[in-house]
């Protein structure tokens, strides 16, 4: 590891990988990937870097732009991080369900945030996608990142976390744990190891209620129900996602997914944040349900300091 940066931005990426020793993992060494290491706290501080560079690159963004994104959060937090170094406005709009703690966190770094309503679908104007589409398309200079369709997204996870983690592991790795979101993860990790190991097995945790399960397991996009889980789960297909590689999707409950952090927390000291719970609860779901010993890394997507009023106070 590097002891000397230029700038923050070269500490993006290259996270530690820690081994569960203490929660039941049957005959699996599970890993967590723990991308609360990175400097805005999560792991969309790599796809933030990669979206605004690529759109520098191909002279979509220019000095004196201002980047506008719909973002559950953390996106929003690696968005401000890029564009604080690099000199643009950032504006962001979110459903108004987010944990505050992640809105004072924007707003302490100069952002823009446009709270809208958390109770509509796609359809609706006030979803927060189109609130943002609605945005970049009447003002000039505007710029829409668009994390749900930008092929830059997945090209993160597909050029580092992918590549990373089969390194971590020494190329032992069978299985990837991952959510989805924008997809960007999912969709990444399946470009690389398509390649790099067709054997790896990815598994989604998805928050009951989220059309992910269904989707995968019938073909049907169907939303059941609502969630307190953030960053993860959806109401529709993102237009980058690709599930060719996903073995398995469980659907898990805020409860599980709590109590998951709180055991995590309290056996591993490793405070991670709502949609890691989800994740881990979905890892030790599959551990435990395989035959033979495998090689199987849980991501650890944000902090719980981000969760303490919505998870760690009751």
């Amino acid at each position: 590891m590097k002891e000397k940066y230029i700038n923050v931005l070269e500490q993006i990426g290259n996270t530690p990988l820690v081994k569960v020793n203490k929660l039941e993992s049957g005959l699996c060494d599970l890993w967590l990937k723990l991308e609360y290491h990175n400097p805005g706290g999560s792991i969309k501080d790599r796809v933030a870097l990669s979206m605004i560079e690529q759109a520098e690159k191909k002279g979509l963004l220019k000095p004196g732009d201002t980047i506008i994104e719909a973002t559950a959060g953390n996106t929003g937090l690696g968005l401000a991080l890029v564009a604080i170094f690099k000199g643009y406005k950032l504006v962001l709009v979110l459903p108004d369900r987010m944990s505050p703690d992640k809105i004072i966190h924007l707003k302490a770094m100069g952002v823009e945030v446009i709270l809208t309503r958390s109770d509509v679908g796609k359809a609706h104007p006030d979803y927060y996608q189109n609130v943002a589409r609605q945005i970049a398309d009447n003002k000039t200079n505007y710029f829409h990142i668009n994390q749900f369709a930008n092929p830059d997204n997945p090209l993160a996870h597909e050029t580092t976390t992918g590549p990373e983690i089969y390194e971590q592991t020494d190329g032992k790795v069978d299985a990837v744990v991952c959510g989805i979101g924008s997809s960007g993860t999912l969709t990444g990790l399946t470009n690389y190891f398509k390649k790099k190991k067709p054997t790896v097995e990815l598994v989604v945790g998805d928050p009951l209620g989220s059309v992910y399960k269904e989707y995968v397991a019938r073909g049907v996009v169907k939303q059941t129900g609502t969630w307190q889980i953030e960053g993860i789960g959806g109401d529709y297909i993102p237009p980058i996602a690709n599930f060719d590689m996903v073995k398995k999707i469980y659907s898990i409950t805020d409860e599980e997914s709590f109590q998951a952090l709180r055991d995590l927390l309290l056996k591993e000291g490793v405070f991670a944040g709502s949609s890691s719970g989800t994740i881990l609860a979905a890892a030790l779901r599959y551990c435990k349900e395989q035959t033979e010993p495998k090689t199987v890394v849980s991501i650890v997507c944000d902090s719980g300091n981000k969760y303490l009023n919505k998870v760690f106070n009751v």
